[in-house]
């Protein structure tokens, strides 16, 4: 066995079957139909990367990966496997774990914010066209322009609808933003959020480095990310969180340059996911990332049924394969057996094609890189048993392996600090008090101009011209004369005068 530090994926007719591990920035790719033993090949490249001090991180779609945390326990079918192999110091034991969850539930929460997803992965997570992505890249550079901080899903609402209220003022500078574009995207936000959206998109946020590290041992801790709510219930965000997490890694972290081997390792469970119905401009964006990021010393394995599920261009970057059992009973299933076979270097010892199909479980068609980086000719393979439990943690367990986490506490509790919502929400605030002192002015000068034209018309009814005064004067004078002369002959005649 050589002194380089390598991986033991299991065993060929000839011996232990390994690899470099200074290959293993190199990508890879695991497939294989269900129950082929995929989740076991995971498990055990899982174990080899820890045990080297490479911390990983993977989804964990079926909830069985847990067992990462346990030591195994013996079976017939392991023991006969480890004697078969010849796996010397094959002993039970687990890796340090952290368990991760976008809802909280089963492990600490997961989350990252608005405006760092940015415009081109929630385009593609809300499936906007193309002139609603533009309404949404606006509004990016609107509150960028402004420093005002999209954090939340709530931060992106009240930002649309600002947008909205504005679009007239906005359409020089930013172009046209229509009202129908805006609502289409904010009924495909309600619709992400009942999907439980709000718990990812919040702070705080986390910090790639506690997702790369090693234990007290020098063991890389294995980052276990519960999948199993979030991918039957918003599949998009899955797949649009394992992009963000890939292009956050590419662009903060430093080149490394050619290592012994990788700094981090990811695993991308059901991948289709990541590619189906992806815009042109996105997978292009993974390609490019995948292509460069080993530079970075981290390394990506796609795990999924069929290499078909992988664009061409991201599978011909993938320096290992291993390749379960396909099955193969239609036309098309034999199309996808053929171009599976076809993608590993020929073997003339083995029949690859035909092989693919008589598969047992625990058993697979291997090529990996070498020294030079070429790929070896395919081999038969008998994977490795894991020395860590086949299968998930209790409840109770997963629960006393959470409290004791290094990061209890840190991700628990959402901090809301200020940010789009709040100041829009202020600034509509001024700009009501705003309007209502200039709607109190206007009515104040309407009150003081009506009370100032009542005046001058009671002013103009009490002024009398002097032929008015005259008249009234005589009127007077005649009305006193008449009534005096009334007075006396109503007096006179009461008392018996004349």
């Amino acid at each position: 066995m050589s002194d380089k530090p390598s991986l033991l994926i299991g065993g060929t007719a000839s011996g232990h079957f390994l690899m470099d591990a200074s290959m293993a920035n190199r990508h890879g790719l695991i497939a294989g139909a269900t129950g082929t033993g995929k989740t076991i090949t995971l498990q055990n490249l899982t174990e080899n990367f820890s045990r080297l001090g490479v911390p990983v991180f993977l989804a964990d779609v079926k909830g069985d990966l847990s067992g990462l945390a346990a030591p195994g326990s013996t079976h017939p079918k392991i023991d006969a496997r480890v004697k078969q192999l010849k796996i010397e110091n094959y002993q039970f034991r687990s890796v340090p774990t952290v368990f991760w969850d976008m809802f909280g539930h089963k492990g600490h929460n997961i989350r990252t914010t608005i405006s760092d997803m940015g415009p081109l992965l929630l385009a593609s997570l809300l499936e906007l066209n193309d002139t609603q992505s533009g309404v949404l890249y606006a509004c990016f550079k609107v509150a960028d322009d402004n420093g005002w901080l999209l954090l939340d899903l709530k931060d992106l609402r009240s930002m649309l609808t600002w947008l909205a209220d504005n679009a007239k003022e906005l359409k020089g500078e930013y172009g046209n933003i229509s009202s129908s574009s805006i609502g289409a995207i904010q009924r495909k936000l309600l619709v992400l959020e009942e999907q439980g959206a709000e718990h990812f998109f919040n702070e705080p946020a986390i910090a790639l480095d506690d997702l790369i590290k090693t234990d007290f041992s020098g063991n890389g801790v294995v980052n276990v990310l519960d999948v199993t709510k979030l991918i039957h219930e918003s599949p998009k965000l899955y797949a649009c969180f394992l992009i963000w997490l890939l292009a956050e890694l590419f662009e903060n972290l430093p080149e490394v340059g050619d290592a012994d081997r990788p700094k981090f390792v990811l695993f991308f469970d059901e991948a289709h996911l990541i590619f189906d119905g992806a815009a042109d401009v996105l997978v292009n964006k993974i390609e490019q990332v995948v292509r460069l990021i080993r530079s970075k010393g981290v390394g990506v394995y796609f795990v999924s049924q069929s290499p078909m599920d992988i664009p061409e261009d991201i599978l011909g970057q993938l320096g290992m394969k291993i390749q379960h059992a396909l099955r193969a009973f239609t036309p098309k299933d034999k199309k996808v057996v053929k171009a599976s076979a076809a993608s590993f270097r020929q073997n003339p010892d083995i029949n690859t094609e035909q092989l693919i199909t008589e598969l047992g479980v625990g058993v697979a068609l291997v090529s990996v890189l070498d020294a030079d980086g070429k790929p070896t000719p395919v081999e038969l393979v008998y994977i490795k048993p894991p020395e860590s439990r086949v299968g998930p943690l209790t409840d109770a367990e997963r629960a006393d392996y959470i409290t004791r986490s290094p990061y209890k506490g840190r991700y628990d509790k959402v901090i809301d600090r200020e940010s789009a919502h709040e100041l829009l929400k202020q600034k509509a605030e001024k700009l009501a008090e705003s309007n209502a002192d200039i709607a109190a002015q206007q009515q104040a000068e309407k009150q003081a101009e009506k009370e100032a034209k009542t005046s001058a018309v009671k002013s103009k009814r009490t002024r009398q011209t002097p032929v008015e005064a005259m008249v009234k004067s005589a009127a007077r004078s005649m009305g006193s004369q008449i009534g005096r002369q009334l007075i006396r002959g109503i007096l006179g005649s009461l008392f018996g005068k004349r």
